[in-house]
């Protein structure tokens, strides 16, 4: 067990990033505060057997990531026809920023979970290769392949979806 202190200057720190984090791959409320709770849970129980091998964040966030991909295989399990890409369309701001923002949203949709999640890693957080692969737990070649295959996808779905030509 750790520091009470510590682990409030944690909760503190990360507690927002978290929400945002998980809110991105689901947007059920409740179950992102389950999630969220479940990694803090973890946070305090294994804070001794952090070696400072990556980045705090790092550690934290690859917590919360596998917390929120079994939370999401329950749910598949438990509602095996409703698939996890479902979430409801966002209405469009008439202000250009609004509009791109919408679109991007709608473009990451169209990825598998794992891909979604890469780019926003990458480019929502700026995190590099390395901290993504270990977030996630896979070989930084997975991750390069994740992010490669999402911005292929990426290309040939983005001019659909602004009104534009569709590419195979």
């Amino acid at each position: 067990m750790g520091n009470c202190e510590a682990f409030q200057e944690l909760y503190v720190k990360y507690r927002r990033r978290l929400d945002y984090f998980i809110a991105r791959m689901n947007r059920c409320h409740e179950d992102a505060e389950e999630i969220i709770n479940d990694t803090f849970m973890t946070v305090w129980q294994s804070a001794g057997e952090f070696r400072h091998a990556s980045r705090v964040s790092t550690w934290i966030f690859g917590i919360a990531y596998r917390k929120a991909l079994r939370s999401f295989r329950r749910q598949r399990r438990q509602t095996s026809n409703v698939p996890l890409e479902d979430a409801p369309e966002q209405s469009t701001d008439p202000m250009q920023e609004m509009e791109m923002h919408d679109w991007l949203t709608r473009g990451l949709r169209q990825l598998p979970l794992d891909q979604r999640l890469t780019m926003q890693l990458s480019y929502k957080w700026g995190l590099c290769l390395e901290e993504i692969a270990a977030i996630t737990e896979v070989p930084i070649g997975t991750t390069k392949a994740r992010q490669f295959h999402a911005r292929s996808k990426l290309r040939r779905c983005l001019p659909a979806l602004g009104g534009g030509p569709r590419f195979s």
